[in-house]
């Protein structure tokens, strides 16, 4: 009987958690009724959603519940930024060269190419340029800004704080993109920062929810997401997902702050002998190694072949991996965060991107150490 596979692309997704699940079989099988009808079991439905959007409400510091909006996932939710963003203004936004492509694509959807400024990357730390959007804010020509949390490849933690601080300044909306910090970090910060989202199923809830939350102040037009319904104040229609509601708050609770940061001290010590056996033993590249990364996150350059060899004879040796964004892998076009790091076409053919999960200990970092160096002896061989 072969050893069960270990997981190394918890950027991808993760596996619900024990209490997740529980609090999801509870509310699957107790309040499966429509929160949005008048008898009185909906209403306790009612009860327990306005109970964990005040829960979640809590764990960002923000005093108005019905600031968090309930969605399908943070590709929703973006969306949804996106088209409100473009609709509110005609000026200009400030994006990253790279986000998750349900935001990239947003972008081109909505706004018209002239309105969009691209925010410049550097290439050794993977960090965007907030002088850049100073200098766009100083000329006026902004209306909004969009700037992710955490990289989903890299791992690169992006200057969120201080772009929310220029924003709030200048007196306009700013969106990130918290998908990959929230459930790795502390969440200090992101109820000041305007339009923040998130999705469950990246730190231990299950797939099919999400959530937005609002500025303190919105202005111009109301905000709509989805509609056809009067659900979460009219933002976003739909039945809400009580369970995937439940089970994604609860996992987002069940890490204290203070045990996330003694987590990512120890965690990121793992990790960087990792990537220190693989330089020194293969020569591999590490991406944004020159700045501060997720502490679960390594993406690299392989020196030799194409990383589909090298993930099929990992997966064969037990351990799961990814050659990048689960949401771009295998549709053949070259990653925009590659690009924006400046990999040829070549080089992008041979990047892994490893992503452990909480739990992964230093044997689990060091046996995925000696998998790859054999799996690169055996493919040099042939």
């Amino acid at each position: 009987m072969s050893a069960p596979t270990r997981y190394f692309d918890f950027n991808a997704t993760t596996p619900m958690s024990e209490t997740a699940r529980r609090a999801w079989v509870e509310a699957a099988e107790s309040h499966w009724h429509n929160p949005s009808s008048l008898y009185r079991e909906a209403g306790e439905a009612r009860h327990r959603l306005e109970f964990w959007r005040e829960a979640l409400a809590d764990h960002f510091g923000i005093d108005e519940p019905e600031r968090v909006v309930f969605t399908s996932g943070a590709t929703e939710a973006n969306n949804a930024v996106i088209r409100h963003l473009a609709g509110s203004g005609s000026g200009g936004l400030a994006v990253s060269e790279i986000e998750h492509p349900c935001v990239e694509m947003a972008v081109n959807l909505s706004f018209a190419a002239t309105r969009v400024r691209r925010i410049p990357t550097d290439r050794e730390s993977g960090s965007v340029d907030p002088d850049f959007i100073r200098h766009c804010i100083a000329r006026k020509e902004l209306d909004a800004v969009s700037v992710m949390a955490a990289n989903n490849e890299t791992g690169t933690l992006q200057p969120w704080q201080e772009i929310a601080v220029l924003c709030r300044e200048a007196g306009i909306p700013f969106h990130t993109d918290a998908a990959q910090w929230i459930g790795k970090l502390p969440v200090e910060g992101f109820g000041e920062c305007g339009y923040v989202t998130g999705s469950a199923h990246k730190f231990g809830g299950g797939k099919g929810a999400g959530f937005l939350i609002l500025p303190e102040e919105e202005t111009g037009e109301p905000f709509h997401g989805f509609v056809g319904g009067p659900q979460e104040h009219g933002r976003r229609a739909g039945t809400e997902n009580l369970p995937g509601v439940a089970a994604m708050v609860t996992a987002l609770l069940e890490r204290d702050e203070a045990s996330l940061l003694s987590l990512a001290e120890k965690q990121s010590e793992f990790r960087n002998a990792f990537e220190e056996q693989l330089v020194s033993q293969m020569g591999v590249k590490v991406l944004a190694s020159a700045g501060p990364r997720l502490w679960n996150t390594s993406m690299f350059v392989l020196p030799h072949s194409r990383n589909l060899k090298w993930l099929t004879r990992l997966s064969q040796r037990g351990f799961a991996v990814s050659t990048g964004s689960a949401c771009s892998a295998g549709k053949g076009n070259p990653s925009a965060v590659m690009m924006a790091m400046g990999l040829d076409h070549d080089e992008m053919g041979r990047v892994l991107r490893i992503s452990g999960g909480w739990e992964t200990n230093a044997p689990d970092w060091e046996d995925l150490s000696s998998a790859i160096r054999e799996t690169g002896a055996e493919l040099q061989a042939q």
